[in-house]
């Protein structure tokens, strides 16, 4: 297709769409993208990284995966999930590149398409999922592609990593939206409490059953069903919910009538299954129906990025009418702690803080001891021998803390490149 034809078809096409050579120069922007994105720039002439990134090199090069250089070493379409500098700050996008061909059959230009990601924030918000960290960002990438599907979703991870928030993350953006989203604890549920939550149960079914009962699976008829800690459910009961998988029905306890159930299946824990199916706790069968899209939910000691711009989130959920401002100090503190219990533990340490403060700002004496005790200004988690590599990620990660989480501006003082900065990181 010829470059005027292609850029006379994006322009009237709603999502924001630009055209690039294979060098990453900006050879045209249709008027969605420069309504959204362009911040009334001129963005024709530069490269895609500086005007999305602000980078002098291609994401490859500063540690990002760059759609641009995966097609065009594969002449496939390509699809990830940035953070891009927009006229309303920085925003996760979701990029689409789609390499077109010419008439001689060789690829002669890229299509960027890209999205704005709504249900995630990478500032303070008072709602819905905040992050920005390459971890927060991996796991963000696989909740988009795997929202739209119908697709069975298996979300791992700690207890309090927020599986429940990334499960209505999900529900959200799929076709099931305007259905309900339907939660089941799983956890603690003996035999006859799971059927009679789960199915129902007609009248009369049981002794008390005095009038029939809608069950869960039910109620979430024309939405999603999201299973929490499915891996804490008895052996004896994983059958039950086995046969619901593969036949799509059900009975209410005490009834013959069969019914269709209609319902997107999201299902969460913080155990092993592998683990689990190889001790005969949990039914292959089962493990498999459940693994079809597993996401690993990061650890915070593996979002430390994040810490302070969750801090900073929870102050604005916790307390909406008051302006409590982090000290720096404190920042040091809360960066520098493993939180055992994750976001959930992180949540409890502001809400004492704010409680503990007279002020507004929000001081190391304020938080517990635990925390308190490591604002000794030095490097954090090496008081005991610990392997080179191990000290290295430790001291990279107290490092970015100081620098507010700017790599960039990080391993340009270390005299290293973003991308062996981020590697160093990742471990």
């Amino acid at each position: 297709m010829p470059l005027t034809e292609l850029i006379s078809f994006l322009e009237i096409h709603p999502d924001a769409q630009i055209v690039m050579d294979a060098d990453y120069r900006i050879l045209a922007a249709n008027a969605a993208y420069r309504s959204l994105y362009a911040g009334g720039r001129d963005v024709v002439g530069q490269t895609c990284y500086a005007v999305s990134h602000g980078y002098s090199r291609p994401c490859d090069e500063c540690g990002e995966a760059c759609p641009l250089a995966a097609s065009r070493a594969s002449g496939e379409p390509r699809r990830v999930l940035h953070l891009h500098h927009t006229p309303r700050g920085e925003e996760h996008v979701d990029v689409e590149l789609t390499p077109v061909r010419g008439a001689s059959g060789r690829v002669e230009y890229f299509v960027e398409r890209m999205l704005t990601v709504r249900e995630a924030s990478s500032s303070p918000a008072e709602s819905g999922l905040v992050g920005k960290s390459p971890a927060f960002n991996r796991m963000l990438e696989l909740v988009r592609r795997v929202a739209r599907s119908g697709t069975t979703a298996l979300l791992l991870g700690e207890s309090g990593t927020g599986k429940e928030l990334v499960a209505q993350a999900i529900h959200e953006q799929s076709a099931r939206v305007r259905g309900p989203f339907v939660v089941v604890e799983c956890s603690g549920l003996t035999e006859t409490l799971f059927e009679s939550e789960l199915f129902g149960y007609e009248k009369g079914a049981f002794t008390g059953a005095n009038q029939r009962k809608i069950g869960l699976v039910e109620s979430a008829s024309g939405g999603t069903l999201f299973l929490d800690e499915v891996g804490d459910i008895p052996l004896a009961l994983q059958v039950k919910l086995l046969r619901l998988l593969e036949t799509g029905t059900f009975r209410r306890v005490g009834g013959v009538e069969t019914l269709r159930a209609d319902f997107r299946l999201i299902a969460a824990t913080h155990r092993d299954l592998k683990d689990m199916v190889e001790r005969g706790s949990f039914r292959r069968d089962l493990y498999y129906r459940l693994s079809v899209f597993p996401i690993h939910l990061p650890a915070l000691r593996e979002r430390r990025e994040d810490i302070v711009l969750l801090a900073e989130t929870l102050i604005t959920r916790l307390a909406p009418g008051r302006s409590y401002t982090l000290s720096e100090p404190a920042r040091s503190c809360l960066q520098e702690y493993d939180y055992p219990g994750n976001i959930r533990e992180l949540r409890n340490i502001i809400e004492r803080a704010m409680l503990m403060a007279d002020g507004d700002t929000l001081l190391p004496e304020h938080l517990p001891p635990e925390l308190a005790g490591g604002a000794s200004g030095g490097m954090p988690g090496v008081d005991t021998v610990v392997p080179l590599e191990t000290a290295e990620r430790r001291y990279l990660q107290w490092a970015l803390a100081h620098h507010g989480g700017d790599r960039r501006s990080l391993a340009a003082q270390l005299g290293i490149s973003e991308r062996t900065l981020y590697r160093k990181l990742a471990g």
